[in-house]
Parts: C-alpha cells; structure tokens; sequence
C-alpha cells in the first residue's frame, strides 16, 4: 500500500500545482486574450477556444521538459 500512497500525495501535490499556476496566469494580462482565440457568442450559446494561448503553453511545456530530460 506504501507506493499507492506516496502516488496519491505525488498527485495531489502535482494537482495543487497546476491549480497555483492557473491562478497566477489569470493575472497575467493577455493570457487567454491572443490574436488566434476563437471567441464565439451566437444568442444564449457561448464558445470561447484559446487556441493560440494552448500552442503556446504547449511549446513552452515542451521546452521545459526537453530541458529536464537533458539534465
């Protein structure tokens, strides 16, 4: 049971930082706001689609963990 547990912690730990950064992002004054967002409002329905804002955290990611793998 001793490797569930320090699996379960590792999550919510790694869960707790996600939610930290999505808050510290909301601050951030163009993030969700790029040219290449769809935002779509049509009467009662409403689609917003970051799209640009997710290629970019996509890239960023990816250069972070390139980075970690050489380390």
């Amino acid at each position: 049971m001793a490797p569930v547990g320090k699996s379960l912690i590792l999550l919510g730990i790694l869960i707790a930082a996600v939610g930290l950064a999505v808050w510290g992002l909301s601050s951030v004054p163009y993030v969700g706001r790029l040219p290449g967002d769809f935002y779509l409002r049509r009467g009662n329905f409403t689609l917003y689609f970051p799209l640009t804002t997710c290629i970019l955290i996509s890239i960023a990611l990816s250069a972070i963990f390139a980075l970690m793998r050489r380390w």
